[in-house]
């Protein structure tokens, strides 16, 4: 098991994100920027694959520690830190069919409702590409005005001045 394999089994456990990873280095001044993170992250074949080294992933278990601890002056409870980390976790796919009771009970969804939402037939196919556009309204409204050309109509005289004889 390499170094990267176990950075990735740390960030998916504790559901950490790349800036969330940053910022529990720089508690033991360690700098490294979010896209060097996200490369100890890619498939191997990957062209910006980087191997994670012993330096960057000793640091990160010391301050992952403190992280999860926090210091002699100000313990932390390691697992109200985990649930905050949950707790800011974006919502998968899978979590999404879930939802409350409150939810559940009025019909509460994360897809927004329509009010032309209704099943389709193999009728209500429109005939041609511009049967979906709505039709013009006649006599209502004020007619288009007429445009006038953006360019005026202009004689240049370049060259020679003719004589008029």
């Amino acid at each position: 098991m390499t170094n990267n394999d176990i950075f990735k089994k740390l960030r998916v456990a504790l559901q950490l994100r790349d800036d969330q990873i940053v910022e529990i280095l720089e508690l033991v001044d360690f700098r490294i920027s979010k896209g060097e993170v996200g490369n100890f992250f890619r498939n191997e074949e990957h062209e910006k694959y980087m191997e994670c080294g012993d330096q960057v992933l000793r640091n990160f278990l010391n301050a992952l520690v403190i992280h999860l601890r926090g210091t002699k002056e100000n313990p932390k409870n390691p697992m109200e830190v985990i649930k905050s980390h949950k707790a800011d976790a974006p919502k998968m796919d899978s979590e999404k069919g879930k939802g409350t009771e409150r939810e559940k009970g009025k019909g509460i969804s994360d897809k927004p409702k329509f009010s032309n939402d209704r099943p389709k037939s193999a009728g209500d196919k429109p005939k041609s590409k511009t049967d979906f556009k709505k039709p013009m309204s006649k006599g209502k409204g004020k007619p288009a005005p007429k445009k006038e050309p953006i360019v005026e109509k202009v004689r240049f005289n370049n060259g020679k001045k003719k004589d008029n004889k």
